[in-house]
C-alpha cells in the first residue's frame, strides 16, 4: 500500500513537473515562434500555450516599436567639410519569423546598417543642404533601411538627424556669412528708402513749380516749427531776404528815374540788409546809377569832360 502512494505521488510530481516545462506565456505585445525539433511550426498568438519538452523551443519576439540611437559619425560632405552626425531610428518587427530565422541578431544588424547609411547619404550632399534640408535626408535614410531590412521581417517607421557638429573654424565662417547677408540686406533697404525719398522730393519740387506759393507757405510752417519749443533764434528764410532786396532796389531804381537824368545822385540809394548770420548782417548789392558825361567850356577853349 505504501508502495502504491509513493508511485502516485511520483506520477503527481511528473505530471506537474512535465506541465511547467511545457506551460508558455506570450504577452499582448509578443509574438512566438515555436520550434519542432529544429523546425519552424509557426508563428504563437499571444496567450496561453502547451510545447512539448525538450522537443519543442518557443521564442518569443516583441513587436513594439523599438527607438535606436545612431552613434555620432564623422563625415565629409560633398563640399569637403567635416562633421559629426548623429541620428535617432525607430523600427518595429512586423514578421516575426523572419527575424529569428533571417538573421542572428537584428537589433545589432540594424544599428550597424544605419550607421552606413547615415554615412553614405550625409556624404552625397552640401553642408547647406545637410543644415536645411534634414527632412530629405531623413527620407532617403528610411528608403534605403526599409529595402535592406524588409527582408529580415523589420520595418523602419522613422529616422530623425538628432545633431549636427562643426568645427569651430566653420562657426566662426559661418557667423561672418551670416553678418555680411544682414548687412547686405540692410544697405539695400537703404538704398530703397532713398531712392522713394528722392522720388518723393522730385515729385514735391515739380509741385511747388506748378505753385509758387507752396514754397512761402513751407516757409512759414517751418517758422512755425520751429517757435513751438520757445526758441529766441529768429529764422528769415532766404527767399523773403531776396524779395526785400528786391524791393530796395526797385525803390532806388524809381528814385533816380524820378531826379531826372541832370541830377546827380549825393547820397547812394539805400542798401537792403542781407540775412543776419552770426558773422554779422550781410547786405545785398545795389546797382550804381551812372550818368552820361557832359562837356564843360573852359576859358582856353578846351572841353573837360565832366561826370
Amino acid at each position: 500500500m505504501r508502495i502504491l502512494i509513493v508511485a502516485v505521488v511520483i506520477v503527481v510530481l511528473l505530471v506537474l513537473a512535465g506541465f511547467l516545462l511545457s506551460a508558455r506565456i506570450v504577452k499582448q505585445y509578443e509574438q512566438g515562434v515555436l520550434f519542432r525539433l529544429g523546425r519552424v511550426r509557426g508563428p504563437k498568438k499571444p496567450g496561453f500555450t502547451l510545447i512539448v519538452p525538450i522537443i519543442d523551443v518557443l521564442h518569443r519576439v516583441s513587436l513594439r516599436i523599438v527607438t535606436m540611437p545612431i552613434q555620432s559619425q564623422g563625415i565629409i560632405t560633398r563640399d569637403n567639410v567635416s562633421v559629426d552626425v548623429s541620428a535617432v531610428a525607430y523600427f518595429r518587427v512586423v514578421d516575426a519569423v523572419k527575424s529569428v530565422v533571417a538573421i542572428e541578431n537584428v537589433y545589432a544588424a540594424i544599428d550597424q546598417i544605419a550607421q552606413t547609411t547615415l554615412r553614405k547619404v550625409v556624404g552625397q550632399h552640401t553642408l547647406d543642404e545637410t543644415l536645411s534640408e534634414t527632412d530629405t535626408i531623413n527620407l532617403d535614410i528610411r528608403e534605403i533601411l526599409d529595402v535592406a531590412t524588409v527582408a529580415w521581417g523589420v520595418e523602419v517607421t522613422l529616422v530623425e538627424l538628432k545633431d549636427i557638429q562643426l568645427p569651430e573654424s566653420m562657426k566662426r565662417a559661418m557667423a561672418r556669412q551670416a553678418e555680411a547677408e544682414r548687412e547686405k540686406r540692410a544697405k539695400i533697404i537703404n538704398a530703397q528708402g532713398e531712392s522713394l525719398a528722392a522720388a518723393a522730393l522730385g515729385e514735391a519740387s515739380d509741385s511747388m513749380m506748378a505753385h509758387p506759393l507752396a514754397l512761402q507757405l513751407r516757409n512759414l510752417q517751418s517758422l512755425v516749427e520751429i517757435g513751438v519749443d520757445k526758441n529766441t533764434t529768429v529764422v528769415f528764410p532766404a527767399p523773403l531776404m531776396s524779395t526785400i532786396g528786391e524791393l530796395g532796389s526797385f525803390l532806388a531804381r524809381e528814385k533816380a528815374a524820378a531826379a531826372g537824368s541832370s541830377a546827380v545822385p549825393t547820397t547812394r540809394p539805400p542798401v537792403a540788409p542781407g540775412p543776419i548770420t552770426e558773422a554779422g548782417p550781410s547786405f545785398v548789392k545795389q546797382p550804381v546809377v551812372v550818368l552820361p558825361e557832359r562837356e564843360i567850356p573852359l576859358n582856353g577853349g578846351r572841353a573837360v569832360p565832366q561826370r
